[in-house]
C-alpha cells in the first residue's frame, strides 16, 4: 500500500541535503566548541555559519541568534527569560488562548512564581484582533507573546501590529514563529518582534534544533545554569550537527520560499474544494483569515476526529485530528474551542498540513479516502440519523 503524509505541521522528514550536511559535520566536526585547538575551532566556525543562515532566513543578524533544541525550549527561554530579567517590582504578561502549550505552560508557571497573565481570546476566525491585546495591557506588562502563525488552523496572526502596540506601552514582544518560519516570509526587523522562536523540524531539519531570535540589547534571564555558551544564554556544549544542519534548512527553506508556498497554497485550496464538494455537512475552521499556506482546519459534523485519524492511516493517509503535542488529550482542542466551537464539533475536526512532497495526485486520492471515511463512519454512528 502506498503512503502519503499530511501531517508537516506536526513533524516534516529530514530533507537529503540536510540528512548530508548533518551526518558529515557529526562524523567529521566532533570537536567542543569552546576548545581553542583546531578541531574546536572548526566546530565553532560550524556555529557561526548556522547563525549567519538562520538570521538570514529571519532578516537578523548573526550574533542576534541563540542556538537551542527546538521550539519548546526557545518559547520558554524568551517567556521566562524575558519576565525573570524584569526588573519590576509587579509583572504582568499578555499572552492569548491558542498559543502552543510551550507558551501556555511557560506563562503558567510564572503565574505559580506570582506574575499575572492575561489570556486574550482570538475571533471567531482565529485571529487576535490587536485592540483586544491594547485593552489587555497594563502599566506593569512586561511582555506580549503573540504567535506568528497557529499550529492548527494555520491563522497568521497580525504580529506587526500587535508588536507596534506592545512597544508603545514600552512591553517586549515575543512571537511563536514555530510554525511560520520557512512558510511565509519572516523579517522580524519589519514585524517589530523583540523576540522570536524557531524549531528546524518543522522544515526539513532533524528534531532537536532550533533556535531564538534576540533582539541585540534585550536582556534575558538563562533558563540552563553552567558554561558561558550562547552569549550566556545557552550552557552546555552545542549540538554542532544539529546546528549545521538547522543552518542548512533554513537556507534551503528561503531559497524556495515563493515557489514553494504558491504550490502549496493551490494544493491546500484543491484538498479543500474536493472534500467540501463530496463530503456533506463540512466546514473548514478559521475559513477567510489569513493563513499559512499549507494548513487546512476542517471540521465534519457528527464523525469523531480520532476515528477518522484511524480511518484514513488505515487507508494510507497520515492526518492529525489537532496538535501533536496534545494527542492523547481526552480534551478537545484549546485552540478549536477559543475561536467558539463546541467541544463536539472541536472533536470532529481533522488538521491537514502539506509538505514539499505531496502533489496533485496525492490530494486527489487523499480527497476520495476522506469522502469513503466519512460516509463509512456516519453510517456506523448512533448520532447521524441525517446520513442513514
Amino acid at each position: 500500500m502506498d503512503r502519503f503524509y499530511f501531517d508537516h505541521n506536526a513533524t516534516t522528514p529530514v530533507s537529503p541535503e540536510v540528512l548530508a550536511d548533518f551526518t558529515d559535520t557529526l562524523a567529521e566536526v566532533y570537536g567542543n566548541a569552546s576548545s581553542i585547538h583546531y578541531y574546536g575551532q572548526a566546530a565553532k566556525k560550524r556555529l557561526e555559519e548556522a547563525r549567519r543562515q538562520v538570521g538570514a532566513l529571519l532578516g537578523a543578524g548573526a550574533n542576534e541568534i541563540v542556538l537551542l533544541s527546538g521550539g519548546t525550549e526557545a518559547d520558554n527561554l524568551a517567556v521566562l527569560g524575558a519576565v525573570r530579567a524584569s526588573g519590576k517590582a509587579r509583572r504582568h504578561v499578555v499572552t492569548t488562548a491558542i498559543e502552543h502549550p510551550a507558551v501556555l505552560n511557560a506563562c503558567a508557571q510564572l503565574e505559580r512564581e506570582g506574575v499575572e497573565v492575561s489570556y486574550v481570546a482570538p475571533g471567531a476566525d482565529g485571529v487576535v484582533d490587536p485592540e483586544a491585546v491594547r485593552r489587555a495591557l497594563r502599566p506593569e506588562t512586561v511582555l506580549v507573546s503573540v504567535m506568528h502563525a497557529n499550529n492548527e488552523l494555520g491563522t497568521l496572526q497580525p504580529v506587526s501590529e500587535i508588536a507596534r502596540i506592545a512597544s508603545e506601552a514600552s512591553a517586549l514582544m515575543h512571537s511563536d514563529g514555530v510554525q511560520a518560519a520557512g512558510r511565509v516570509p519572516v523579517d522580524v526587523a519589519a514585524l517589530g518582534v523583540d523576540l522570536y522562536s524557531i524549531s528546524g523540524h518543522k522544515f526539513y531539519a532533524p528534531k532537536g534544533a532550533g533556535a531564538l531570535y534576540v533582539r541585540e540589547g534585550v536582556k534575558l534571564a538563562p533558563i540552563l545554569y553552567g558554561g558561558h555558551h550562547e552569549h550566556d544564554l545557552r550552557a552546555g556544549t552545542e549540538n554542532v550537527p544539529g546546528a549545521a544542519a538547522l543552518g542548512r534548512a533554513a537556507e534551503l527553506a528561503g531559497d524556495r520560499l515563493a515557489p514553494e508556498a504558491n504550490r502549496l497554497a493551490a494544493l491546500r485550496d484543491r484538498l479543500e474544494r474536493g472534500i467540501l464538494e463530496r463530503v456533506p455537512d463540512t466546514a473548514v475552521n478559521g475559513n477567510g483569515a489569513p493563513r499559512t499556506p499549507n494548513t487546512t482546519s476542517i471540521r465534519f459534523e457528527d464523525v469523531e476526529g480520532e476515528a477518522m485519524v484511524i480511518a484514513l492511516d488505515l487507508r494510507g493517509f497520515s492526518v492529525s485530528s489537532g496538535a501533536a503535542c496534545s494527542s492523547g488529550a481526552v480534551e478537545p482542542s484549546h485552540v478549536l474551542t477559543a475561536i467558539g466551537l463546541s467541544k463536539d464539533r472541536a472533536r470532529s475536526s481533522l488538521r491537514f498540513s502539506l509538505g514539499l512532497q505531496n502533489d496533485g495526485r496525492q490530494v486527489d486520492a487523499l480527497i476520495e479516502a476522506v469522502a469513503e471515511a466519512a460516509a463509512h463512519l456516519r453510517r456506523l454512528s448512533p448520532t447521524s440519523h441525517a446520513h442513514a
